[in-house]
């Protein structure tokens, strides 16, 4: 089949064209890329360049470029390469780990610890910052060697058609795409990717997915433009960029070639691509995500609280007891204990572990730990059609007659020009449709081999039909020419009345309106002939009916839809699509879409009211990058955490915009560099488990803040209680500090602990309100626990104040403390079936070994080092009954609890 060209020569000017954008270098003279842009993508309202204009511009022609001009360039312009992240120094990760609200907060107490001269404190608080801080930046540099091996080329070469000198003929050469500049003319046939951005000169047949850049799944017909066209303002609807990519001349980087081929020259390389325009670097500042609002906010309910605990200790021992500045160690070891020191240590611990699990038994890569809080907080899960619950594929629905009812004979003989135009056009593969129509011919036993081939004139984007010419067995001397394609192209090559063509039309875009795509499929016989077949033959042709198809679903999808739901997670689909073909996937697989909102309702609604409307909303249609991105923004208003799937440039404004982007491993690289997790697959159940482990990890973190917080608080009562009853110290600072290692030893294990089966069923957020309401609530009830083991103390100990009485009251505290943190470790817990089956394991370890420390130390040399005594055995009799009371304490509150937070 001749190609169709653009005019490459004086002839193909038009005269009415503004001189004003043209830019016509002398020759030899570099090319000034500014206007070479202002050519090849003008502004609104001005008038599209011709193919000549463009060469031109370039100073360069049909034949392609010198190798000195090429090599000039290459040196101006720079390499065809992307923007890349620089990779982030060890020290550098150090230091921004430091920035973590918890930390600081850490690194402070360690530091006023040290100007107070309490050594202890003071080097084991640092210590827990450097672990917490190293354990991070390790996770962290996991995650960025991993993803950087993902790392691939947009293309890797590409044919290019060069010069030695003026005179020669240009020669085909396979360069790396980094070589190529702006002028270069190159080939694209099937398969290629478009490795820059390009202005067709000739194409025959061309036709390119443009998904990465627009999220439209279906090709794109591409062909030279000879004329200039109409300003850009009445385009398309959506502005000057996606009118860009509308333009049937110019193809984009990131794009990729469906089937046909054709000559284009190179307008925009590296930077200057849309490729790398769509992802600004100012765009990678995201607002605070759900953990770093979470944290800044318990952070700072913990920070008032330690601001106000060693000023009220020291001024109550000043009025109460008269006791001056010797008081300000116990009221740093104070707020010390107030201050869940392990806690940078275990969220790291508890994030890397799951993120480590992710990468090993689901291939699925955590580059930021604390996305992996976000992943287990995400309400809201934001996805597109195409890849996710879609196949980038069709299949057949069905086939009907002219009248609409299903008869076998359309497909049948769409299934005869599928075949043939695939056989005699010699293309190098067939179309996606043609796919679908032979394999739902195979599995109907259509016998197809009875027909000999004749001729095919295969699909072309300007007639939009395909036919095949055939013999058909026992016809001597007649041809059949079978023609299929485009429903309206298809109508007007038949012989049909008006009113006929005019029912068939609005048949046809009933079934499109419900989600179908359909092809016409028509024939007409000619006696046999040796003379070329051409697209004048295509005409008195008898209609025969219709091939619909749809999308074919995503085998997974169903399920995980329904897993997601389970896990109290809204799917909205935000696709560039017809809202009836979204629609009908939706219906089909078992998510019910609702009214559907199309671009024109977003437009029209304020930042407000889209809010509003987003958060009933399960399907958004026609969603250009910018639509995507404000649904995106207007549901974290509303207070939904999101999370946001996409693959390719069209997506990378929705990614910046949600909590945490997400991405296939198979996504364009720009995509992958900017996401917080990156999947093995664009498959929604490989979600499902990023977020099941997300929720396990962020589980423990939560289960260990209540408890200890609730317990800390607990103990920071009863101390300002008992310095203001006792006329000695409740325990020494160095007490408080072994206690402390003690706790933190054992709090270690909820690190690894495998929560309870309910955590899994609803986001898990932390939530500062809720944690003040718990930690108020069973701390008050700790605190009365240690009250009453005083009174226990001071009855089994006569209530003495000797030195004796001091050391006694020093232990029995103590162990008291050690005995209630195990019980509430045990009991505070949440749930008590862990997921999995196991039921917490590592903390009851712990638990028993926190017992075992608190009972036994004060019996040993190193008790009597930290100046504590040998109890009377009525002591451990009563504290067994205050333990006892207290256990049954915990189990009512935590019951009660449960109660109120499920019926919220």
């Amino acid at each position: 089949m001749p190609e169709s060209s653009a005019a490459a020569g004086p002839g193909s000017t038009d005269p009415d064209a503004p001189s004003a954008a043209v830019v016509v270098p002398m020759a030899g003279a570099a090319v000034d890329r500014g206007a070479a842009t202002d050519v090849v993508h003008p502004r609104a309202g001005d008038a599209a360049p011709t193919s000549l204009q463009v060469l031109r511009s370039l100073d360069s022609g049909p034949r392609g470029l010198l190798e000195e001009q090429a090599g000039e360039r290459l040196t101006r312009f720079g390499e065809n390469t992307l923007p890349a992240w620089r990779p982030v120094s060890w020290p550098s990760r150090f230091l921004r780990s430091l920035r973590d609200p918890f930390t600081s907060v850490l690194l402070c107490l360690g530091l006023v610890s040290a100007a107070v001269a309490s050594w202890g404190t003071a080097s084991v608080t640092l210590v827990l910052v450097v672990v917490s801080c190293l354990l991070r930046s390790a996770e962290e540099h996991r995650a960025d060697r991993s993803t950087a091996a993902l790392r691939a080329l947009v293309a890797t070469t590409a044919t290019v058609l060069r010069r030695v000198d003026p005179d020669a003929a240009p020669r085909a050469r396979e360069l790396p795409v980094e070589e190529l500049v702006p002028g270069d003319v190159i080939r694209l046939a099937p398969g290629d990717l478009v490795p820059a951005d390009v202005r067709l000169l000739r194409a025959s047949g061309l036709t390119v997915h443009q998904s990465a850049l627009t999220g439209e799944s279906a090709p794109v017909a591409k062909h030279p433009v000879d004329t200039p066209s109409r300003p850009l303002a009445t385009d398309a609807a959506y502005g000057d960029v996606e009118g860009l990519f509308t333009r049937p001349e110019l193809c984009f980087q990131g794009s990729s070639v469906a089937s046909g081929g054709g000559t284009a020259v190179v307008t925009a390389t590296g930077a200057e691509t849309r490729f790398a325009a769509a992802y600004d670097g100012s765009a990678r500042r995201r607002g605070a995500s759900a953990f770093d609002r979470s944290v800044h906010g318990i952070s700072w309910t913990l920070i008032r609280f330690m601001l106000l605990t060693p000023p009220l200790v020291l001024m109550a021992n000043a009025a109460l007891r008269g006791r001056g500045l010797e008081t300000l160690p116990f009221a740093v070891a104070v707020a010390v204990g107030l201050t869940p020191e392990m806690l940078p240590v275990i969220v790291t611990t508890a994030l890397a572990r799951g993120a480590s699990l992710l990468a090993r038994d689901h291939g699925v890569i955590v580059k930021r730990l604390p996305a992996l809080h976000d992943l287990g907080a995400i309400d809201v899960l934001c996805v597109d059609k195409t890849g996710t619950l879609t196949q980038d594929r069709p299949v057949v629905e069905h086939s009907l007659n002219a009248s609409g009812r299903s008869d076998p004979e359309a497909l049948h003989w769409a299934a005869v020009n599928a075949l043939w135009t695939l056989q005699l056009a010699d293309l190098p593969a067939p179309d996606a449709l043609d796919e679908a129509v032979l394999d739902a011919a195979e599995e109907r036993d259509e016998e197809l081999s009875a027909y000999d081939g004749v001729a095919a004139l295969p699909f072309d984007p300007v007639r939009r039909v395909a036919t095949a010419v055939v013999r058909r067995p026992g016809r001597l001397g007649v041809h059949t020419l079978v023609t299929k394609g485009a429903v309206e192209a298809v109508l007007e090559r038949c012989a049909l009345d008006e009113p006929e063509r005019i029912r068939l039309s609005a048949f046809a875009a009933r079934e499109t309106a419900n989600g179908l795509r359909l092809l016409a499929v028509a024939r007409t016989e000619r006696p046999a002939r040796t003379r070329a077949y051409t697209a004048a033959d295509e005409r008195g042709l008898t209609f025969l009916g219709f091939v619909a198809l749809r999308d074919a679903l995503t085998p997974s999808a169903t399920d995980a839809l329904d897993a997601l739901r389970d896990r109290g997670v809204a799917v909205k689909v935000l696709t560039g699509d017809d809202p009836g073909t979204v629609a009908r996937a939706c219906r089909d697989l078992g998510l019910d879409p609702g009214e559907v909102m199309s671009a024109e309702r977003i437009d029209a609604l304020s930042d407000q009211a889209l809010a509003e409307a987003a958060d009933r909303t399960t399907v958004f249609a026609r969603c250009t990058p910018e639509h995507k991105a404000r649904i995106v923004s207007a549901l974290r208003t509303a207070g939904r955490t999101t999370g946001f799937l996409g693959d390719g440039v069209n997506d990378l404004p929705a990614m910046h915009a949600a909590d945490i982007g997400i991405c296939p491993r198979n996504a364009v690289d720009v995509a992958r560099e900017t996401a917080d997790v990156v999947l093995a697959e664009k498959d929604l159940a490989a979600i499902d488990d990023a977020i099941t482990s997300g929720r396990l990890s962020s589980g423990n973190i939560a289960t260990y803040l209540r408890i200890t917080l609730s317990s800390n608080l607990g103990n920071v009562i009863a101390m300002l209680a008992a310095g203001l009853m006792l006329p000695f110290l409740p325990m020494l600072p160095a007490q408080v500090l072994v206690q402390n290692l003690c706790f933190d030893m054992a709090q270690l294990a909820f690190a690894f602990d495998r929560p309870a089966a309910e955590v899994l069923r609803w986001p898990t957020v932390l939530r500062p309100r809720d944690f003040l309401r718990f930690i108020t609530g069973f701390g008050l009830l700790n605190a009365t626990a240690d009250l009453a083991t005083f009174a226990v103390l001071a009855y089994a100990l006569h209530g003495s104040a000797t030195s004796g009485g001091q050391e006694a009251f020093h232990s029995g505290w103590f162990t008291e403390n050690l005995l209630t943190q195990a019980l509430v470790m045990l009991l505070l817990r949440t749930g008590g079936q862990a997921a999995g089956g196991r039921s917490g394991g590592p903390l009851r370890v712990a638990a028993c070994g926190l017992s075992v420390v608190g009972l036994l130390l004060p019996l040993t040399p190193l008790g009597a080092l930290l100046g504590m005594s040998v109890l009377p055995p009525l002591y451990y009799l009563l504290l067994a009954t205050v333990l006892a009371l207290y256990a049954y304490g915990l189990r009512a509150a935590r019951s009660r609890y449960e109660r109120k937070w499920s019926r919220s």
